[in-house]
Formats: structure tokens, C-alpha cells, sequence
């Protein structure tokens, strides 16, 4: 028997990306999605791409009826999820895409998003989202928060050599390329085609990205101790993806080694040959991840480097991966879709 979907913030990318997803899902049926300032509007005159699916109509949350709703994602911004959620029925299985979940600490929340979480007793229960490290948990879960995009590429790429301690925890440097669909689909000066087109900038360098609170709270999880990136994200003129490069001080075979057992069994992570390296391209659309390592001329140093689509593995796919983990459904349902090129 089919599950019954809700998409919370169904007019935004995220939620266009799970609509796009689920539509090929053989176990899931969408049976409602909100949009607040969109509620009325038909999903395919928000979308035009997604025209041909028969969808319903966008409503707004209080209008749902989630007591025949199975699970529901929610794509809402961050802050007014947290908000949203804590209202919901408390045996409503939920995937959050936002970041209001994903940091356990009410401390380090507060210090990244610069107020005070609304729901900690739910952010106690949320199970951290990166379903290759924490899949078990996931399938027990009621409540699972899905990693930031940027997160994700960099934890790919450190979290096995930190594992394996192959690398020194303290000389780590994360440099990531984001396409500009990271950056949310209200309309923002400094996406203007002129104004991004032809270029590419850094921007919250200095240690001032809030993903950095996930990174602080994941790689000193598994050492054991405090560790800390130097982490600079930079927005570049493409639609979808993220290329994450690590610059690590270890033995580059032995780092290679490290990535190619941990992802040798996983169906959406593929460790290239050694020497070769990704590219955003390679991946588009998908919910595959390549990662590429290589050498230095500088002995003792390694490079890796991280190809993913921040909407659908980086968000929305990842969204789906847990929660047909969540609902005993196979893992792959609705994934398998192979990369656009070109």
C-alpha cells in the first residue's frame, strides 16, 4: 500500500525537487502540499515542469489533514520550521530540510542562527540526517533533520579519514564551489543574472558560516575531541552542485584507502580511481556522489575532492533516501534516477 506524503513548502526548489522525485517513488503518493503565499495556485503553474504530474492543489498547513498523512517533509525556511513542526501530531513521522534540527546543542544553535531554538525537547529527539553515517538510527527515528548541503560535501569527504585517522585533525581546509540554487528561490539582488554571471565570489570566510556549527559537532563526535576546518564556501555562476575540495595532511594512499572501504558497499557514493577527480556535471540531477583523491607535490598531503547536486543529494534526494528508511520502504526507491548530461 502506497505512503501517504505531505510536502510542507512544496513552492520553494526543495520541495519542487522531492515533487520531481517522488513522482517516480513505486511505494509513496503526494496527497498534499503547502505554499503559503502560493496557496490556490496549481503545483503546475508554480512549476511548469512538473505540469504533467496531476498534483493538488497548494494549500496552506492549517488546511492539511495529517491524520491521513503517513510522513511529511518539510521544506520550510529555517526558523519557521521549528515553529511549524512543534504543532504538528506527534506521531507524525517528519524529514526537516531546514537547519533547525540539525544541531543538538540549544547552546550552538543559538550561537550559529543568533536566537534561541523554540522547540528543545524536539531538538533533543531529531536524528541527524547523513544517512551513510547514521542509517540505523534513521530507521527508528520520528524526527530526522537533514544535513546542510555544504555539511554534507565536506563530511563526505573528512568523516572516514577522521575515522580511520589517517589524517591530522588539526590541518583540515574545505574550499566549496556552490551553484547558486543553494541560495533559495526569493528573488536577491546578488543572484541577478548580472550580477553573478561571468564571476565567482567567497563569501562568510573567516569562520562564519553557519555550516560550520555542523562540522564543529560531527568531526569532533567521531575523534573524540575538539576539531575544528578552516572552511570557505564561494557562489559560482551554475545552477545545481557543489564541488567540495579537502586539502588534509596524511598519506594520500592510505586517505584513498580510507574513502574507498567506507563507501565500497554504499548505492549513491562512488570513489573514483585514484588520480582522477569529479565534476558537478558528473553527478547533476542525481543522487550520486563522486569523490576523487589525489596527491601533492608536498609529501604527506592529500587532496579530495567531493561532486554532488546540493538539491537532490545535498536536500531534497537525501530527504527521500531517510525517509524510506523511516517508512521500511528500500532505500533506493525514487533514487535511482541517473545524472543529467549534458
Amino acid at each position: 500500500m502506497s505512503k501517504s506524503i505531505a510536502i510542507l513548502g512544496a513552492s520553494g526548489y526543495t520541495g519542487a525537487e522531492l515533487v520531481r522525485l517522488i513522482a517516480t517513488h513505486p511505494d509513496m503518493r503526494i496527497t498534499a502540499l503547502s505554499g503559503e503565499r502560493k496557496a490556490g495556485m496549481a503545483m503546475g503553474d508554480v512549476f511548469p515542469h512538473l505540469r504533467h504530474l496531476g498534483l493538488p492543489d497548494l494549500v496552506k498547513i492549517e488546511e492539511i489533514d495529517f491524520s491521513t498523512v503517513d510522513l511529511a517533509f518539510c521544506a520550510l525556511p529555517h526558523a519557521t520550521s521549528q515553529a511549524v513542526i512543534k504543532e504538528l501530531p506527534t506521531d507524525l513521522k517528519i524529514v526537516d530540510l531546514s537547519a533547525d534540527f540539525r544541531l543538538r546543542d540549544p547552546v550552538a544553535y543559538e550561537t550559529w542562527y543568533g536566537k534561541a531554538h523554540a522547540a528543545v525537547e524536539m531538538q533533543a529527539e531529531a536524528v541527524y540526517g547523513l544517512t551513510e553515517f547514521y542509517r540505523d538510527d534513521i530507521k527508528a527515528a520520528r524526527l530526522v533533520a537533514g544535513t546542510g548541503c555544504n555539511a554534507m560535501a565536506g563530511q563526505f569527504a573528512i568523516c572516514p579519514l577522521i575515522e580511520a585517522g589517517v589524517i591530522d585533525f588539526d590541518d583540515i581546509i574545505l574550499d566549496l564551489k556552490n551553484g547558486v540554487s543553494g541560495a533559495g528561490r526569493a528573488l536577491k539582488e546578488n543572484l541577478l543574472h548580472a550580477e553573478l554571471s561571468g564571476g565567482t565570489y567567497a563569501y562568510s570566510a573567516g569562520g562564519k558560516h553557519r555550516h560550520l556549527g555542523e562540522f564543529d559537532q560531527e568531526f569532533s563526535k567521531l575523534a573524540g575531541r575538539p576539531v575544528q576546518v578552516q572552511f570557505t564556501p564561494h557562489l559560482a555562476p551554475f545552477n545545481r552542485g557543489i564541488l567540495a575540495t579537502a586539502y588534509v595532511k596524511g598519506d594520500p594512499q592510505a586517505v584513498y584507502k580510507a574513502l574507498a572501504q567506507k563507501y565500497a558497499d554504499e548505492p549513491f557514493l562512488e570513489v573514483l580511481p585514484f588520480g582522477a577527480l569529479p565534476s558537478t556535471r558528473s553527478v547533476a540531477g542525481s543522487n550520486f556522489v563522486h569523490v576523487g583523491v589525489s596527491g601533492d607535490r608536498i609529501p604527506n598531503r592529500a587532496t579530495v575532492v567531493v561532486a554532488l547536486d546540493n538539491l537532490c543529494k545535498g536536500s531534497s534526494g537525501q530527504a527521500l533516501q531517510n525517509a524510506n528508511l523511516m517508512l521500511g520502504l528500500d532505500e533506493t526507491a525514487g533514487l535511482m534516477l541517473a545524472p543529467v548530461f549534458p
